[in-house]
């Protein structure tokens, strides 16, 4: 693989799987290889991976399987990949027991940087401990930058990359607030061939993608 990284959020609602995905049919739109993964036991979410990558999403759960079995099976799936995109659970340190079995400790498992998705929504400012917080939580768990989700303007989004230059954290851009970007509830008779081509666009137009690509 040449590139790899872990979509994670500080809550469960952040908007994971709609970055996540929305990525994953970006990359592939652009004619990248990409190899999907999920961390914990969710058959689900990967079914809306294999949908836009074409090839099968793995489970990567530190509760089931030993971190040498989960490094095992990343390795062999993503080998041939241009870009590994694995998606979190929950929020980034949420696990079994404290942060144990999280997408935290997965990450550093594989020693592959997060990418953290915010929901920006009614906040600026108040953004800059949150992060910081996040960023130093963990001196083993590397945070690339940050996605902003659910922004309301332009003006909202220069505030809360206001935010990443103070911290010195990069930001790899944002999402606009809109209805067509929400996700809904997902049921088991859901068709995962459908495709929302709003957030790729939204992705492409507001988000530094290639960036995510070198990382």
């Amino acid at each position: 693989m040449k590139s790899a990284f872990l979509i994670a959020a500080p809550t469960s609602g952040s908007g994971k799987t709609t970055i996540a995905r929305g990525l994953m049919a970006l990359f592939t739109e652009k004619g990248y290889k990409v190899q999907p993964f999920k961390c914990g036991p969710d058959y689900i979410d990967t079914k809306f991976h294999e949908a836009v990558c074409h090839r099968p999403s793995v489970n990567l759960d530190t509760f089931m399987a030993t971190p040498e079995h989960v490094r095992e099976l990343f390795a062999y799936y993503g080998q041939d990949a241009d870009v590994c995109v694995v998606e979190g659970m929950m929020g980034l340190f949420d696990g079994y027991d404290r942060d144990k079995g999280s997408s935290a400790e997965i990450a550093q498992a594989l020693d592959i940087p997060v990418v953290l998705v915010v929901d920006a929504k009614s906040a600026a400012y108040s953004m800059a401990p949150l992060l910081q917080g996040f960023v130093n939580f963990r001196k083993n768990v590397r945070i690339a930058g940050v996605i902003f989700n659910k922004v309301g303007s332009e003006r909202h989004f220069s505030m809360l990359q206001q935010v990443c230059d103070d911290l010195h954290i990069e930001c790899f851009g944002y999402l606009p607030k809109s209805p067509e970007l929400e996700q809904g509830s997902r049921y088991l008779g859901l068709d995962f061939s459908e495709l929302n081509s709003q957030p790729i666009k939204q992705l492409e137009e507001h988000v530094k993608w290639q960036e995510l690509l070198t990382l």
